[in-house]
């Protein structure tokens, strides 16, 4: 039996064609694309300035569907 934390995603690993930079932040990983800009938001969480042991799962992807909805 997975545990949902199991199902969180932490961070990505891309190597991108075109990639020139990469940025880890608190909840989101920012590749650079010449002059575009890839975001991924992940499940972690983040209070203080300080990064919480445990993620929530599929918080990146409710966060970007309501970016995207509104």
């Amino acid at each position: 039996m997975m545990l949902p934390e199991q199902h969180a995603i932490r961070e990505s690993n891309f190597q991108l064609p075109g990639q020139t930079a990469f940025y880890r932040g608190k909840v989101r990983d920012v590749y650079t694309l010449g002059e575009q800009l890839l975001m991924v938001a992940s499940d972690r969480i983040s209070a203080f300035d300080y990064v919480l042991p445990r993620p929530i799962p599929f918080k990146g992807q409710v966060l970007n569907q309501i970016a995207a909805h509104f």
